[in-house]
């Protein structure tokens, strides 16, 4: 009797799931379409990297030119130096700022008060709809080098030099770029971590106490082991992006006093292939970006696999 109801499963078609839960494949559709235009059919477009492009000819139409503006790239003066502050920010953000919303959501758990509870979470939230441009407005104003709240208050308890330019030096811009993304994100991160915690059984927690476990060993022995699933499956996903760092914020926190630190790979491909007319060129600079992150993936998710037994793929 098994034997014969898996075999009639087994020879289930595709036609058959699609008619059986087609609710869910409607649901499913307009992801699926939006992915496919604004995902897929730019994939076309790769080829220019390997073409020289001229508006006469249009993508197709270039000389083939192989590995070119590859090597173009590897050889210039600005691969190291972008490259390497591309990898800096990004490997400080997940550094510093995978952590902190993990830290947010078990503080979060611990509040017993539902009230309370409540009023901390949409207060952390908040930041996070702050536009880009407003929030680097706002870095501008309160850490300007005369005149900036926070900056006058950081100098005034030595935090830093009485001459220091927190917008202007670049041994600052990694700082004030992972700090102020760590306080615009961290709490709409939390919530993720915050429903898995959300599914910790309570009798869980009345048998700790009864064991004479305190809230430090609850949090270690109950609350992280939830966690660990939904962090390797987020740490995989950051991991994928690690030269994704966001254009909007860097060109906007740039200047001419702290380009050395900022000249990041997106906004150098914006200076070049958008600014200079050089397509081809910044189209190569963005595939080999898009290769390093899809290695980190599967090296992130390989390791996740042996560690945890869990991963993306």
């Amino acid at each position: 009797m098994k034997g014969s109801l898996k075999t009639g499963r087994s020879k289930r078609s595709i036609g058959w799931y699609l008619a059986h839960d087609w609710q869910l494949w409607v649901m499913l559709l307009p992801a699926v379409v939006y992915i496919f235009i604004f995902c897929y059919i730019p994939m076309y477009g790769a080829q220019l990297a390997f073409r020289e492009y001229s508006f006469e000819t249009g993508i197709t139409g270039g000389k083939w030119v192989g590995f070119k503006y590859f090597e173009q790239y590897f050889t210039s003066s600005m691969f190291g130096t972008t490259l390497k502050n591309t990898f800096t920010i990004s490997a400080t953000s997940i550094l510093l700022g995978f952590p902190a919303p993990i830290v947010l959501a078990l503080i979060i758990n611990q509040i017993r008060s539902s009230k309370w509870k409540r009023t901390v979470q949409t207060t952390v939230y908040i930041p996070y709809f702050i536009s880009t441009v407003v929030m680097v407005s706002m870095l501008n104003v309160l850490f300007a080098k005369k005149g900036g709240v926070l900056s006058d208050f950081m100098k005034t308890i030595g935090l830093v030099s009485p001459k220091a330019n927190l917008l202007g030096q670049a041994k600052y811009f990694v700082g004030m770029y992972v700090g102020s993304g760590i306080w615009q994100s961290m709490g709409w991160n939390s919530i993720i971590y915050i429903a898995a915690l959300s599914s910790v059984d309570t009798q869980l927690y009345d048998a700790a106490k009864i064991d004479g476990a305190n809230r430090w060993q609850r949090v270690v022995h109950i609350e992280f082991p939830v966690l660990v699933p939904t962090i390797m499956i987020l740490l995989i996903m950051n991991m994928g992006g690690i030269l994704n760092v966001g254009f909007d914020k860097v060109f906007l926190m740039q200047n001419t006093l702290n380009l050395s630190a900022s000249q990041v790979i997106s906004t150098y491909v914006y200076d070049v292939g958008v600014k200079s007319s050089q397509f081809s060129f910044g189209t190569a600079v963005g595939l080999f970006t898009n290769v390093v992150n899809f290695v980190f993936l599967l090296t992130a998710n390989w390791v996740s696999k042996k560690v945890t037994g869990s991963g993306l793929m």
